[in-house]
Order: C-alpha cells, then structure tokens, then sequence
C-alpha cells in the first residue's frame, strides 16, 4: 500500500530521517515505535505530503507521491485520514460542523447526505447523538473518538494515527485500541499507527517498526519484538532507563544561593 525508500529528512542541518525504508502492508496495522524525537510524527507528515523529503521516494499504491505537485499531492490525500495527537477540533464549531467541514470542502454531496454520514461515523465510534455538542463539553477519550469517527468522513483507504490514546486512561486508551481494530476488520482500512503505548502496540498491531537514530531498527511482528534481542529495542519496549541519573549538588547550591540573594 505505502512503500518507503531511502527517506531522508533533516532540519536545520539536523537529521532526522537518516535512511528510513519501509514497507506498508495494505488491509494491516502497522505501529512505529521509537523515542521521542526519533521522527515518527515526521514520518506521517512525509506521507501526506505535507512537508518535503530531503531525498528519498515515497509510494502510495505504486504511485510516487514524492514529486508530485500540490495539486496532485491533494488527489492523493484524498485516500487518507488523519487522526492528530490532540484530535485537532475546532473549539468554535460543534460536533457535526468538524466532522462536516472535509465533506463540505471537498465534495459537493448534499447537507441531508453529509448529515447521515456524520451520524453514521459517530455511531462507528460509539457516540450517537453528540452532534450538537462544542469540543469543550467533551472528555479527551470523546474527543479522540470525533477525530477518529472525522478521519473516516472521506471514506479512506488508509488512516494515520498520531499517538491516538496519548492522555487517556487505560480503560479509554483500550476503547481507541478496539476502534482501531474495528476499522481494519470491518472496514478493510490500512492503519498506521505511532504510538509509545506498548499495551497498545501488542493489540492492534499486524507488523512494529521502530525508528531509532534516523533507521528502522526493527521490522517484524509484535511476537517477534517480544523475543527480540537486541540491546536497544530491549530497552525501549521495557521502559528502562540507562541508570540513575547523576545530580551535581554543587551547581544546585550555588543556584540556590543565587536565587536567595533576589530576595
């Protein structure tokens, strides 16, 4: 469905995408994983197309998207949805006006008709008859749910997810886990997914790669991560830190007596 070559990407002559290569299976869930900074995030701005490899292609379904111009480049997105880390709602409209406005921009389908399908997706997320609601009278959990029922309003072949359960309780975090899975198996919707949620990652994932200075570090299946060996994805998926962290008391005394003489 996506396939990844040689992607590179720096900025401010600082690299992050080093030589990211990378195969997405289409009708599957494929996690990233990595550290923070690592490029994740950056990596599904690349395949939207909403910023510019340094070098590298990009192919959606055999087509490089790469080279493409921003006319072409919307095409494209078209088979996409996007679920943003802080589900991206505008505070000043309700419910149905955000999952309203991609159809209303890009489609010239009937308000009777965009209505029905507002229905239709928030009933997909479990949330019917929300639709006069403000984002404010919403819990994080609701809010990830519209983002998510909202990504769907285009109909997508594919649906980026951008830390989906990030801030949410377990319980919440594993009702976004079963979205998830619901919109793959029902849907037949290719997923991908960034996430540090290693709960999650063993759930809904059909294939983890994870990013670690710029390179896919590890590409296989949630099984084979757990009998991974190496050092590094070890640690990651364990959540240990290298060991304690060292205070130098000095610095922090003499701090302080610099802050006492403000007073």
């Amino acid at each position: 469905m996506i396939e990844i070559v040689h992607l590179k990407k720096s900025f401010d002559d600082k690299p992050v995408l080093r030589d990211v290569n990378l195969s997405i299976q289409e009708g599957k869930v494929t996690v990233i994983i990595g550290r923070s900074g690592s490029g994740k995030s950056v990596l599904l701005k690349l395949i939207l197309g909403l910023i510019k490899p340094d070098a590298g292609k990009i192919f959606v379904e055999g087509q490089e998207v790469t080279c493409l111009n921003q006319e072409e480049i919307y095409k494209v997105r078209r088979k996409f949805g996007m679920l943003f880390q802080n589900a991206a709602l505008f505070d000043s409209m309700t419910v149905e006006e955000n999952m309203a406005l991609p159809l209303v921009e890009h489609s010239r389908l009937s308000y009777d008709v965009i209505k029905r399908r507002v229905h239709e997706k928030l009933n997909m997320v479990g949330l019917p008859g929300i639709e006069h609601l403000k984002p404010a009278e919403l819990s994080g959990g609701m809010k990830k749910r519209v983002g998510l029922a909202r990504a769907l309003m285009m109909e997508p072949e594919i649906v980026l997810y951008d830390e989906p359960t990030t801030g949410l309780d377990p319980i919440m975090s594993d009702v976004i886990d079963n979205v998830v899975l619901g919109f793959n198996k029902n849907l037949g919707i290719t997923s991908v997914v960034v996430t540090h949620d290693m709960k999650s990652v063993y759930k809904i994932a059909d294939r983890v790669a994870m990013i670690q200075r710029g390179v896919v570090l590890f590409d296989g299946t949630p099984g084979e991560l757990r009998k991974t060996d190496d050092p590094v994805v070890r640690q990651f998926i364990e959540g240990k830190a290298e060991g304690p962290i060292k205070i130098n008391r000095e610095i922090i005394y003499t701090r302080q007596k610099e802050v006492e003489k403000l007073f």
